[in-house]
């Protein structure tokens, strides 16, 4: 990404004051807090409703373990220099045990880290991914030795949709809740 400018760093739009949210909005941040990213997409009700139910199913509800969840989020994050989605991320990835030493290890070479066969994986997946729009045969076909049918569906949706979500973040200039507006940069991730 390149270097923001002062202006880069002002968002697009301000997130959607509290009066003006509706049930939906309402009930999502009763349930994980008035977050910028829900609250800036929520001004678009139909699109947020939408969104909220597939991203909810990905993170909450989905097949992946955690572990892998995290490693193919916060790995997406970085290859999108993403910092919000990096930020909110890491926490959660915490809570799914991986280190601080692991998640620092996320913004580089994979082959720079001792990471389990299983980790490897779907770190190639995000990988290959980003960098080719599909995941060899040769990756796939180690994957299908560890997942099912339906996990290598929603690996590839999952890392699809944090792909999206980056974009949308980046491009509206999403802040996080604390002011920060995120390191970029040096292949930040966020």
């Amino acid at each position: 990404m390149c270097a923001d400018t002062p202006g880069d760093r002002v968002p697009r739009f301000d997130p959607l004051p509290e009066e003006e949210w509706d049930d939906v909005v309402r009930a999502v941040t009763d349930t994980i807090g008035p977050l910028n990213v829900i609250t800036t997409l929520a001004r678009h009700p139909e699109l947020f409703r939408s969104w909220i139910g597939f991203g909810s199913m990905l993170l909450m509800n989905g097949t992946l373990g955690a572990r892998d969840r995290e490693l193919a989020i916060l790995r997406t994050a970085h290859h999108r220099s993403c910092a919000y989605e990096w930020d909110h991320h890491r926490r959660v990835a915490l809570d799914a045990g991986l280190t601080e030493e692991e998640i620092a290890a996320l913004r580089e070479d994979p082959d720079r880290h001792g990471w389990s066969d299983d980790d490897r994986m779907v770190l190639a997946a995000a990988d290959e991914l980003h960098e080719r729009g599909t995941i060899s045969d040769a990756a796939w076909t180690e994957l299908a030795t560890r997942f099912g049918e339906r996990e290598l569906i929603e690996l590839v949706m999952l890392i699809g949709h944090y792909h999206m979500v980056a974009f949308a973040l980046n491009t509206l200039r999403v802040q996080n809740e604390d002011g920060d507006h995120g390191a970029r940069g040096e292949g930040a991730g966020g």
